[in-house]
């Protein structure tokens, strides 16, 4: 058995914490049990011949220190090391664990390279001591650390010692490292060199209860490699670190992987285009393709169902990802080599080696996208994911590789901006255009500072009558130097930005505001009802039901005059926390629309849990009907569906006499659009009631 393998035992009452770890474990070659709880420990840790155990402090009915406690009194350290997992802020029950007998501890979340480092370190202990029982003190003193490379520091005499395995780690004989602390300093990384100073003076000082550090050491043939270096000091009855002893063990693998997913991270990543671009300048037919992906609508995904699953889907992604390149038949086409990485978050790049042309590229994004378009199952949840691509081609002028990703990176947020789940390849408009994207965050930053922004009412028609029934709310901003601007220009980037909430609370507030203050002056407006959207972060913030009911109050309007619009892929993240979400906004008695319905995942056996009053047919479904009908198939459809739920439709989008005509021959109750009227100011909606239409 190597010595990075064994059994191991995980005891953690969480079922995704203990799963989701024992599966990367899984993947490293160990060999793993979970158990939800302490009873019979001992006897499964015989049965099983564990080696090594992970054990939860937080558990109920047996806590993971009374666990620890009646293992000890059956198992010595040296027989089964035992890890505990604690929070970061019990400091106490980590020191209550190392009394009772605890090898080391970890702190959660987890840090996967050091959990792998420290698990390795014990049973590489563990196995010496079996082994060898010999330089009692040097080996107890390393026995929190890794015995992948020892070391021995006298302080007294400032010599020391470097075992055999501690000089071929950084590619050396045993003859060419001497006995002076400077072998080891002298070879630790400039920008690292005087943390790992501060750290052991910090021990030996008796500040911290034992050494440890990360750095980089070079390497004989002129390398960095990543070495994480722990240690204790050794002191005399009046408490003065006297001598220090520790390990050395090599990390790097786990600081150029990403720690949830098993992928190269950025790092790797780029060095291996920096190789490959400079590989390219020495043959001038070397083509190349840097893809960089992003999940459409992560965050919201994260926000409402939780971090755990948010990463478990990262993982399924990931897996589909590189299952899909891994096909015969797409390598066949894409050459020989890729590198798949995750950037962070849920960014992931790909780099394809070895193509014929562009067409190769575009294969595989096309292949990358598709494999992306099941839906995942995460905790019984049906979760849908697309992924936005950006595609930037390898040519001559690319000599740094954070260019060359820089855009790809735009290129994908061209994607973004163009609809999502599709591909773009980057050309040098692009960065022109990211440059004024910038430009409109800056200046969106200030704008609610500076009161920038406008409402703008829309008027809804009933078709039986042809006279208004309400409006709908629509944002604009009174931009300083380029006057009105709609919300196709800046709505995207509130949303990547976060300040979609204060938009879309400042529209809320001021819609319900002018239709208070116009019911208040004139008559015109007693049946009128109005909408106004809300954003999917809106939606997703646990005290909306109270701040609209605090809104209600304050602006002493009629609840059941305020129509909410939420769209159709919001409601479709967690159809079940929705419709709790949708029955408490329901109860304030307040109304409720699916807006761009059409666009999304509903469906009937969705919508019937829902207590909606309206649906919206989105305005693409509207905009393309000719005289003769064509292009209405899907209002078609949705008509005697909204019937059958007693639903409303509002036709968006509506523009000529011809479309009007058929939306009332399909019986549709109400639209709006440029055929009635624009959306217009306030003091314009004054102007436009005093002349009493009727369409």
């Amino acid at each position: 058995m190597s010595s990075l393998h064994g059994r191991l035992l995980i005891v953690d009452d969480n079922e995704m914490n203990r799963d989701m770890l024992a599966r990367r474990l899984e993947r490293k070659g160990y060999v793993v049990g979970v158990a939800e709880n302490a009873h019979q420990l001992l006897q499964r840790i015989q049965a099983d011949r564990t080696d090594i155990v992970l054990l939860d402090i937080e558990m109920p009915n047996i806590s993971g220190l009374e666990a620890l406690k009646t293992l000890r009194e059956a198992f010595s350290p040296i027989e089964l090391p035992i890890i505990m997992v604690t929070a970061k802020n019990q400091s106490e029950d980590i020191v209550k664990a190392l009394h009772l007998g605890a090898n080391d501890y970890l702190t959660k979340p987890v840090d996967f390279p050091v959990a792998l480092a420290r698990i390795a370190s014990q049973l590489s202990h563990k196995r010496a001591q079996e082994a060898l029982r010999e330089s009692e003190e040097r080996y107890a003193l390393a026995a929190q650390g890794s015995n992948d490379g020892l070391w021995d520091w006298n302080l007294l005499t400032n010599i020391m010692y470097y075992s055999p395995r501690w000089k071929s780690m950084l590619g050396y004989h045993e003859e060419e490292i001497g006995d002076q602390l400077e072998e080891w300093l002298g070879r630790i990384h400039d920008s690292d060199r005087e943390r790992v100073k501060d750290e052991l003076a910090a021990h030996q000082k008796g500040l911290t209860p034992h050494f440890e550090s990360e750095q980089r050491m070079l390497t004989k043939d002129g390398t960095f490699r990543w070495m994480l270096s722990r240690g204790f000091a050794v002191r005399d009855a009046s408490g003065k670190a006297t001598r220090m002893a520790g390990s050395q063990t090599d990390i790097t693998e786990g600081k150029v992987t990403d720690p949830l997913t098993g992928l190269p991270n950025r790092l790797l990543f780029i060095d291996r285009l920096g190789r490959l671009i400079n590989h390219a300048k020495r043959r001038k037919d070397h083509l190349f393709a840097v893809l960089f992906l992003d999940l459409d609508g992560f965050k919201m995904i994260n926000d409402s169902l939780g971090h755990l699953i948010g990463d478990q889907l990262l993982l399924a992604v990931s897996d589909r990802l590189e299952k899909c390149l891994r096909l015969a038949d797409t390598l066949a086409r894409l050459g020989e080599t890729f590198t798949m990485a995750r950037l962070g978050g849920d960014e992931f790049t790909v780099l394809l080696d070895d193509l014929k042309d562009l067409g190769d590229a575009r294969l595989a994004a096309d292949r990358l996208m598709k494999v992306l378009a099941p839906p995942f199952i995460l905790a019984g949840k049906e979760v849908f994911t697309s992924v936005s691509i950006g595609i930037a081609l390898s040519n001559s002028s690319y000599d740094n590789p954070d260019d060359m990703l820089r855009d790809a990176d735009t290129a994908m947020y061209r994607a973004k901006t163009s609809g999502k789940a599709r591909y773009e390849v980057f050309d040098a408009d692009m960065r022109a255009s990211l440059v004024a994207r910038l430009q409109i965050e800056t200046d969106l930053r200030h704008a609610l500072e500076r009161g920038e922004f406008r409402n703008f009412y829309q008027p809804i028609v009933a078709l039986d009558s042809g006279r208004i029934v309400g409006f709908e709310a629509l944002l604009r901003w009174q931009h300083p130097t380029r006057g009105l601007i709609g919300p196709e220009e800046f709505i995207r980037v509130a949303e990547e930005t976060g300040l979609i909430r204060e938009l879309g609370w400042w529209n809320l507030r001021e819609a319900c505001r002018q239709l208070s203050d116009w019911k208040e002056h004139s008559d015109n407006y007693l049946n009128f009802t109005m909408n106004v959207n809300l954003s999917a972060k809106q939606f997703l913030q646990p005290n909306l039901v109270e701040e609209i009911a605090g809104l209600i109050r304050e602006l002493a309007f009629s609840p059941e005059t305020l129509k909410l619009e939420i769209t159709e892929s919001t409601v479709m993240i967690d159809p079940a926390a929705t419709a709790k979400m949708l029955q408490k906004i329901k109860s304030l008695g307040i109304l409720l629309a699916i807006d761009d319905f059409g666009t999304g995942y509903s469906s009937l056996s969705y919508l019937h849990r829902f207590p909606l009053d309206t649906l919206k047919i989105d305005r693409s479904f509207i905009s393309g009907v000719g005289q003769t009908g064509e292009g209405m198939e899907i209002a078609q459809t949705i008509m005697p569906m909204a019937k059958n739920l007693q639903l409303d439709v509002i036709a968006e989008g509506v523009e000529t006499i011809e479309q009007v005509d058929l939306l009332k021959k399909l019986q549709c109750k109400y639209a709006q659009g440029y055929y009635f009227s624009k959306p217009l100011a306030a003091e314009e909606v004054a102007l436009l009631l005093a002349g009493a239409p009727v369409w």
